[in-house]
């Protein structure tokens, strides 16, 4: 009995084994190399990104990287202001995603929750104040970044870092910031963010679930693309 069914598995390998394995290599390279979808679990992207968006991440968008490494082949562009990046942290090696906001060699500042890049002040749209939903204090306004206009959440009763004299961002480093401004573990407090570390540019939201709502799906956000 136990000769027969050695035989069998031995017939199994010799006719599917090899198969599966290329399938498992080819389709974990094609997630590695080139796209993935990535859960977002919190909101520090909010109103941009919100709780149970899984977005797409194209890993192609900047280089080629060898398939379950962050070693580079080939580069053919780089992260700009306003990206929507996916990345590791440089203080845990977790998976981020946050909004390119320095490039390296810009001097970055902020006061009173306005940025200010090269010792310029970004422009805000005041005139689409307007509260958002949550804390009664809690407000969506419009940021012009290199002329990517996104809505920024501005929550005053958060204790958050509001203001920073200006850094240099290092060369080869970026300056990474989430949409919801006062409620973001980004580079104020983790630092900059070597190339290297970046994984992908997050381009649409694929699917969006509802976790208050027993995962309901929120069909609108479906295949939208991000700004």
């Amino acid at each position: 009995m136990k000769v027969a069914l050695k035989n069998k598995l031995n017939a199994f390998w010799k006719a599917w084994g090899y198969s599966l394995v290329i399938g498992v290599l080819i389709a974990t390279s094609f997630k590695s190399s080139i796209a993935d979808w990535n859960v977002v679990p919190t909101g520090s992207m909010n109103p941009t990104i919100i709780e149970g968006d899984r977005i797409f991440v194209n890993k192609l968008a900047y280089d080629l990287k060898f398939p379950l490494t962050t070693w580079h082949i080939a580069q053919w562009g780089n992260p700009q202001r306003g990206d929507i990046v996916v990345f590791y942290s440089p203080k845990d090696n977790t998976r981020l995603v946050k909004r390119v906001v320095g490039l390296p060699g810009d001097r970055i500042s902020m006061k009173n929750d306005a940025l200010f890049i090269n010792g310029k002040p970004l422009n805000y749209d005041d005139t689409t104040l307007s509260p958002h939903a949550g804390p009664s204090d809690r407000y969506s306004i419009e940021e012009n970044l290199a002329g990517r206009i996104h809505p920024i959440i501005i929550t005053p009763s958060y204790p958050a870092m509001r203001s920073f004299t200006s850094v240099t961002v290092p060369a080869g480093k970026y300056f990474m910031m989430g949409d919801n401004r006062d409620n973001s573990a980004d580079s104020r407090y983790f630092g900059f963010v070597a190339r290297d570390r970046i994984v992908g540019k997050a381009t649409a939201v694929v699917i969006s679930l509802n976790y208050n709502k027993n995962y309901m799906p929120r069909w609108k956000r479906f295949f939208t693309k991000l700004q």
